[in-house]
């Protein structure tokens, strides 16, 4: 999956949902299988990264993508949680992450939002340290852990924000 190409970062477009679904399948299992375990890494792939979920997302105009030698390499989604707006979903293919690519979908993601929105959120497993990190690097800071319904810690969930 080295690409010789620069990825190039859009908005996803209907085309791009079977392409997106692959991708959940193909790259969340193996991330959240070692930090949250097999059956709740399976549960991720079966409720967000479904053609219903992401069809819908993408009809919306919440989902942008970064693509490479005309292959999926980067997926973020956005969505709203009452009147907030937070990223849902950035993920990268693990050979296109150190490089930036994170920042740029996360930039595009920031763009469409609307004028009014003053801040936004992004939610991750507090198992998912490494997301953690990059958020902290990108200006979003902890405002609070919303325990896991099974009190397992690694499920708990971080919510985080900052301006726009």
């Amino acid at each position: 999956m080295a690409s010789r190409v620069e990825p190039v970062v859009r908005d996803a477009e209907h085309g791009d949902v079977a392409a997106i679904c692959r991708f959940g399948e193909a790259h969340i299992r193996p991330h959240y299988a070692p930090l949250i375990g097999a059956e709740a890494a399976d549960e991720q792939v079966r409720t967000w990264w479904n053609e219903t979920h992401v069809g819908t997302a993408v009809a919306e105009g919440l989902v942008v993508v970064a693509e490479a030698d005309g292959q999926l390499v980067g997926v973020g989604q956005r969505g709203r949680r009452g009147a907030d707006h937070v990223v849902y979903k950035l993920y990268l293919h693990p050979r296109h992450r150190g490089r930036g690519l994170g920042a740029q979908l996360l930039d595009a993601l920031i763009r469409q939002l609307p004028a009014n929105a003053d801040r936004l959120y992004v939610e991750h497993f507090a198992a998912n340290e490494r997301a953690g990190a990059f958020y902290e690097r990108e200006g979003f800071t902890v405002e609070r852990l919303e325990p896991s319904p099974t009190e397992d810690p690694a499920l708990g969930v971080v919510w985080r924000a900052r301006a726009r």
